[in-house]
């Protein structure tokens, strides 16, 4: 009797034969997840795809994620399902105004946000992640005055939390974790009491201050498998639900809606699908590309901030 062959099959025979890694960032859907090498977050999958001694990197998430990939692993071949899996924070902070600022502000110290374009990478000082921000910023001579860029909510947290008062940031945002209302989270704690409030930094100010935890998606998978309490209001991307469900298990988790669409979905995450995978892995497009020159100038700001502890 034959057994039909789903589209899953097909995905992991070809990274067989493509002799290839599948990295899956915590956003994607759980079937995608499922067939994972790694899931993590972005800097997480880039690092282990150097520690892969395959030929082909296969990158589930949005497009600045793989250039960070291929800027690592520049002889590799990566590809992505989907080439318009873009991201907001991107979108709004193009590499031409950041070099127009660099050239009127000689002085400033560039931090920018892992979730930047290779382009404006590669005009940057140093990197940062929301799991490392603040250290990265800390790890600044206290007199240099800083531009980050280009999440307005992580950078005004940032601040915050470093006391930074020469800290010009700029005015990008999520589009699923800025538009998250404090009213929202305080009606899902009247619904579940016994809930701690868990947030990434990428949300409004307001919704920060009713948090029992501050940090990065990673982060707050671990935060919560490591706590006693029994549930937990989740502001992030409903994506992760896969990695806190599997770390947590009996555990229960809620997440709050935002304004945007009425919903917790990344829409450039979920463009990504498993044809669209099984596709790239076939044809070995659509490919990540840069420029040779232009990886390298990003590299330097991005094992920078890898060189901090």
């Amino acid at each position: 009797m034959l057994t039909a062959t789903t589209v899953a099959d097909e995905i992991l025979e070809l990274k067989r034969r493509r002799n290839a890694v599948l990295l899956a960032h915590h956003y994607q859907e759980p079937e995608i997840q499922e067939l994972a090498d790694v899931i993590g977050d972005s800097l997480e999958l880039a690092r282990k795809a150097r520690e892969f001694s395959g030929e082909v990197i296969a990158f589930c998430g949005v497009w600045f994620m793989a250039e960070t990939a291929k800027a690592l692993n520049p002889k590799r071949i990566v590809v992505v399902p989907d080439p318009k899996a873009t991201c907001s924070l991107v979108e709004g902070c193009p590499a031409g105004p950041v070099r127009e600022f660099r050239r009127r502000n000689p002085d400033h110290v560039i931090v920018s946000y892992i979730n930047t374009s290779i382009e404006v990478k590669a005009e940057s000082d140093i990197l940062c992640t929301s799991r490392n921000a603040v250290a990265v910023v800390n790890s600044i001579p206290v007199e240099k005055p800083v531009l980050f860029l280009p999440d307005a909510n992580l950078g005004a947290w940032v601040r915050k939390q470093t006391g930074r008062r020469n800290m010009q940031i700029w005015q990008g945002s999520c589009v699923v974790h800025a538009t998250y209302p404090a009213r929202r989270v305080a009606e899902a704690k009247t619904e579940h009491p016994r809930a701690k409030i868990v947030a990434h930094p990428e949300c409004p100010e307001s919704v920060l201050a009713m948090a029992d935890f501050v940090g990065s998606t990673t982060e707050i998978v671990e935060w919560c498998a490591s706590s006693d309490a029994p549930e937990f209001i989740v502001m992030t991307e409903s994506g992760v639900a896969y990695s806190l469900e599997r770390n947590s298990p009996g555990k229960r988790f809620w997440f709050v809606a935002n304004e945007n669409c009425n919903c917790s979905d990344c829409p450039y995450m979920k463009m990504n699908t498993l044809e669209k995978l099984r596709d790239c892995l076939l044809n070995l497009e659509p490919r990540v590309e840069p420029a040779a020159d232009l990886m390298a100038r990003a590299m330097v700001p991005l094992e920078r901030m890898l060189a901090l502890k």
